[in-house]
């Protein structure tokens, strides 16, 4: 009876052991040259759904850490001029959209009788950057982990779309590097599926998407504080997104600091390597459990949002851009 036991627990840890290392194979494959962010993000999706992901516990915490170095790694290829150029040329548009979508946010929310605190949150992932805003926003408004998880895959399902279709979307109307970068910054809610995005579609585009999009996150801290107003949390912590001031460091240090060029195209080469592995554990973390959590209302509104971001934003750089 003892032996039967030990042999089936070594068995169930062997098979454990075994999970554990083709998960770790797939991710370190990530990191190669050999994929690109959608294929990253596919296989993700396809090992949530074969595997599970066996580090659930860690790899939440590993996505937002990784992507923030991600990026910042990737104002090493960047110089001042051009960064300052597209925030630019982004900064209408980017406010425009935000406080549309806030706004209709609302509403709409409203109008399908989803939780509050649900719709708030996948309503500023929309707006603003996806995840982050929704990280930064939770503890404000004191969601709870429910509310948080739902608000989350609604967000990266939208994202994990976009990867595919804006790429095709942007070849069809033979968008610019410019337009493109631009538009993908504005619609697309998640910084690692914007970058995943515009890297497909050229480097132009990246640096571009990457600025606009950075410059976008920075109004996670006034929506904060007024999110603590509206839902009359006061004293609540506002996370501040600390890795932006590093990434326009980056973008500085690389634009005046000549030793530094030597090294910058390994490091965007690393950065790059990194933004794919963590579009590798977001689609790892979008098991069949989280995909039916959603529901469908939330689904929708997030569903409906894009769509109201994403068309009029197109259009709009499709005459003016």
């Amino acid at each position: 009876m003892n032996n039967s036991h030990f042999f089936k627990k070594g068995i169930l840890n062997k098979n454990l052991s075994i999970r554990e290392f083709i998960f770790i194979g797939l991710g370190l494959l990530c990191l190669s040259p050999f994929v690109s962010p959608p294929i990253a993000l596919l296989i993700g999706i396809i090992t949530a759904q074969w595997l599970g992901n066996p580090f659930s516990n860690i790899t939440g915490k590993l996505t937002h850490s990784l992507l923030q170095v991600s990026v910042v790694g990737l104002g090493f290829g960047m110089d001042v001029e051009s960064a300052i150029h597209a925030s630019k040329n982004g900064f209408l548009l980017t406010v425009a959209s935000l406080f549309g979508i806030l706004f209709l946010g609302h509403f709409i929310g409203k109008m399908l009788h989803i939780d509050k605190k649900i719709a708030f949150l996948i309503t500023v992932g929309t707006a603003i950057c996806g995840g982050s805003a929704i990280a930064a926003m939770s503890p404000v408004i004191k969601a709870k982990e429910a509310q948080i998880s739902v608000a989350l895959a609604t967000i990266f399902i939208l994202n994990s779309i976009a990867l595919f279709v804006f790429p095709a979307v942007g070849h069809f109307f033979n968008l610019s590097q410019g337009q493109f970068g631009l538009w993908s910054a504005v619609a697309i809610q998640d910084t690692s599926s914007v970058v995943g995005a515009a890297s497909r579609y050229g480097e132009e585009a990246l640096q571009i998407a990457t600025s606009v999009k950075l410059t976008r996150a920075l109004w996670i801290i006034p929506v904060t504080f007024f999110s603590a107003l509206v839902f009359k949390n006061k004293g609540s912590r506002v996370q501040v997104p600390y890795f932006i001031g590093l990434f326009i460091l980056a973008i500085i240090g690389n634009t005046y600091i000549a030793p530094l060029h030597k090294i910058a195209p390994y490091i965007v080469y690393l950065s790059k390597s990194g933004l794919t592995a963590v579009l590798f554990l977001i689609g790892a973390g979008l098991s069949t459990q989280v995909l039916k959590s959603v529901g469908t209302k939330p689904f929708i509104l997030g569903l409906v949002l894009w769509g109201l971001i994403a068309i009029p934003s197109l259009l709009f750089i499709l005459y003016y851009f």
